[in-house]
């Protein structure tokens, strides 16, 4: 027990990974604007916050990207550890920063929400409507990505919620075995993206058992994109190629990019050989010692907004 409080509380270090219409929604002004906002779910009173980009006054109806928080954190703590918010502005890109229940996701492992049978899907599917109507969001451009816990929970979104999400993109994390993945069936193709260290101490890139937070059992790396492959239907055998090794710090990265999927969707990997619990180019937080190292070979930033912005649902 002493072992499971203290790798949980090592995630939590780590990761620090009926509608109400709000009449002080931010309006119009020309420049970025930030808001929390807050609405009842289910009888319960979710959180979020919505980063307007730099002349979205001027930007007529813009894409928007959920950015889901892993366990323990907050939309504060990837805000400050995940560098979104430049893309936003050049590209004019609505961000929303999700909180979850007790600092978690119901992605379909034993965590506190799934225990206390928190509709975390139902969250995301009224937090796309409250979007739509008070902001300039184009609702068949809206995509989803998170780290860790907040990666599964994308996962799920994936999965569950093919009607609002066009793509998806999950760091350091797969998908729930037991209950999300055999019965993940969206009713559309949906593009997928998957960036995973090798020796991620936290989420095992081969799947199994998890020690560490809520545990869980979970698919591989590998079995995760296989999934979308299938799904999509994309080309069984992917284009490869290895990432420059720009840093030298103890990472390489490889790209497998699976293609000609239906209606053009595609699933693409990205294998972090000897890279951790970590989103490549995002802030290490946590020493190396416990969550393994974070790759520099590549902005996952960026690569995650080329790859979601190509596809529309």
């Amino acid at each position: 027990m002493r072992l499971h409080f203290i790798l949980a509380s090592l995630v939590c270090l780590l990761l620090l990974s009926c509608n109400r219409r709000q009449d002080n929604a931010p309006r119009p002004s020309g420049e970025g604007e930030e808001k929390s906002i807050t609405q009842t779910v289910g009888g319960i009173e979710r959180r979020f916050v919505v980063y307007l980009p730099e002349g979205y006054a001027n930007a007529g109806k813009m894409p928007m990207l959920f950015v889901v928080h892993g366990g323990g954190g907050t939309p504060e703590d990837v805000m400050n550890s995940i560098s979104f918010k430049p893309i936003a502005d050049r590209e004019k890109v609505v961000l929303v920063y999700p909180a979850g229940i007790q600092k978690n996701w119901n992605d379909g492992r034993p965590t506190e929400p799934n225990q206390s049978g928190i509709n975390d899907v139902g969250f995301f599917n009224q937090m796309c409507d409250y979007m739509i109507a008070n902001y300039p969001v184009e609702g068949t451009r809206i995509y989803a990505t998170g780290i860790s816990n907040g990666g599964f929970m994308c996962s799920r979104l994936g999965c569950e919620l093919s009607s609002r999400v066009a793509a998806v993109a999950v760091v350091a994390a797969t998908i729930e075995k037991n209950t999300v993945y055999p019965s993940c069936n969206p009713g559309r193709p949906v593009p997928a993206l998957y960036i995973h260290g090798t020796t991620d101490p936290i989420v095992p890139f081969a799947g199994g058992q998890m020690t560490a937070g809520a545990g869980g059992v979970i698919v591989s790396h590998a079995q995760a994109v296989e999934k979308w492959v299938s799904l999509n239907k994309c080309s069984p055998t992917p284009a490869a190629t290895d990432l420059p090794n720009l840093a030298d710090d103890g990472t390489t990265i490889k790209e497998r990019r699976y293609s000609g999927g239906t209606n053009g969707s595609e699933v693409v990997s990205y294998v972090v050989t000897n890279g951790g619990h970590t989103w490549p180019q995002g802030t290490q937080r946590t020493s190396e010692a416990l969550i393994g190292k974070t790759s520099q070979d590549m902005n996952a930033c960026e690569v995650i907004w080329a790859f979601c912005k190509r596809f529309t649902r």
